[in-house]
C-alpha cells in the first residue's frame, strides 16, 4: 500500500506555458522523491507594454510518501 501527498508550485517560463510546466516539473523532482503526476490547475501571464513577457502555472504536483 502507498499514500501520496499532493502540493501546489507556481512555475514560470519566458518561452511558453509548456515550458513553464516543464520547468515546475524538472524542479520538484529535484526537491521531492517519489514524484508520480502534475496537474495544471491554472495558468497565466505577465504583461508588460502591451507583450507577453512571462507564462505562469499552477501546478498540483502528486508524489509518495516514505
Amino acid at each position: 500500500m502507498s499514500v501520496a501527498r499532493i502540493t501546489e508550485i507556481i512555475a514560470a517560463s519566458d518561452k511558453s506555458f509548456e515550458d513553464a510546466v516543464n520547468n515546475g516539473v524538472a524542479k520538484a523532482a529535484e526537491t521531492l522523491r517519489g514524484v508520480k503526476s502534475a496537474w495544471v490547475k491554472d495558468q497565466s501571464v505577465v504583461i508588460e507594454d502591451g507583450e507577453i513577457t512571462e507564462y505562469r502555472v499552477a501546478l498540483k504536483i502528486t508524489f509518495i510518501l516514505e
